[in-house]
């Protein structure tokens, strides 16, 4: 997300004379580090790049714009060199590290994407402008945050744009709520809840659950009504629909521990899940 609005801000004329990302890293467990895509990109446009936030305070920015940073920047910083941030919630609702996450999980119809003045608080800036959409019934944690990064991008770009200059920002107003990152505990299938609230989970990304006491991720699965092929119990399987508390969610993808992913019935095939096995034991 970060990667396109770097280059959509190059594109659209406005000087970046710094970019400040994480470290290189590994992506993968034998792989040699490499660096963030907004890293890379920085890269391809001649633009100067370091890890450390207080290098802005003498790189004669104008302003600053935090995009899925991750990082408290201080108030030192702030007095020096104004920022906004784009934020993928309507504040003040989910404010935080996982706002897409968290609206998936609580069911969220709406969410959208916020500009705000950066203040040393967490997400706490008044609002410069924001846009609504709708959350998809099957969409993804990154579905949803691909559309709002291209939707806060565009945003950006047009406050930026402004002859006037950036508006009057506005206090944000409403009861916070707060999107705390994701443990891995929350991201385990509970098959004792409804159907829909496990695909929910699904959604939300890294899913899982367990089969003969090794973990199984659940990459895509739809939730369906109770009917006479749904199973009868929390966790077992008739075909590729599990039983939960209420109707039954129908496994799409799967994924083994050290293997690719598989059409739930491609796993099934290969498992031989007997009559009394269940998921989640």
């Amino acid at each position: 997300m970060a990667a396109r609005t770097l280059r959509a801000l190059a594109d659209g004329g406005h000087e970046v004379v710094l970019v400040v990302t994480s470290p290189d890293r590994r992506r993968e467990r034998r792989a040699s580090p490499s660096p963030t895509p907004v890293k890379r990109v920085a890269a391809e446009l001649g633009i100067a790049v370091t890890e450390r936030v207080e290098d802005v305070v003498g790189a004669t920015a104008q302003l600053g714009v935090v995009v899925a940073f991750g990082r408290i920047i201080g108030a030192d910083v702030l007095a020096r060199v104004p920022m906004v941030n784009v934020h993928y919630s309507l504040l003040p609702r989910w404010r935080g590290a996982a706002p897409v996450e968290r609206a998936i999980l609580a069911g969220d119809p709406t969410t959208g994407v916020s500009v705000m003045a950066l203040e040393r608080d967490l997400d706490t800036g008044p609002v410069y402008g924001c846009r609504e959409v709708a959350i998809g019934p099957e969409e993804t944690a990154d579905e949803l945050r691909t559309r709002l990064g291209d939707l806060g991008t565009a945003l950006l770009l047009d406050l930026l744009g402004r002859p006037a200059g950036l508006p009057k920002p506005a206090p944000q107003r409403g009861e916070p709520t707060y999107a705390a990152k994701l443990t891995p505990d929350e991201l385990r299938l509970d098959f004792g809840r409804p159907a829909e609230e496990c695909a929910r989970v699904v959604r939300a990304g890294r899913a899982w659950t367990t089969f003969r006491g090794r973990r199984l991720l659940v990459l895509t699965a739809r939730p369906r009504s109770a009917g006479r092929a749904a199973p009868g119990s929390p966790g077992s399987l008739e075909g590729s629909l599990v039983g939960t508390g209420e109707g039954a969610l129908e496994l799409v993808e799967v994924q083994s521990e050290g293997r690719g992913p598989l059409p739930f019935a491609a796993w099934r095939a290969g498992a031989r899940p007997g009559p009394r096995e269940i998921l989640g034991a």
